[in-house]
């Protein structure tokens, strides 16, 4: 991937790469804050961007996935089963200590 055109700057993927590495560290940086704020208004405020901010991410996902910059795997149900059982594992342990 070349990181410019002739000289004139960065490529529209990489442009929309920075982006969506930005908006993933915007919302990292507004979950941590949110979880420590006890304050409830301010605590709607963060809510309230770190809606936009997960909505932005997804946004600038679709982007990359629909141009065939970003691909993902599909999850066989084999997969899918596994995380769920060691999710339930971990979230509701049978024999509590």
């Amino acid at each position: 991937m070349p990181n410019n055109i002739k000289g004139r700057g960065l490529t529209e993927r990489e442009m929309v790469q920075l982006c969506l590495e930005l908006e993933k560290g915007r919302c990292r940086s507004i979950s941590h804050t949110l979880l420590e704020t006890s304050h409830g208004e301010l605590r709607e405020i963060y809510q309230h961007c770190f809606q936009t901010a997960t909505e932005n991410q997804y946004a600038l996902f679709e982007i990359m996935q629909n141009k065939g910059w970003y691909q993902t795997d599909i999850a066989t149900p084999a997969e899918i089963a596994k995380v769920q059982a060691f999710m339930q594992n971990n979230l509701n342990p049978s024999n509590p200590e």
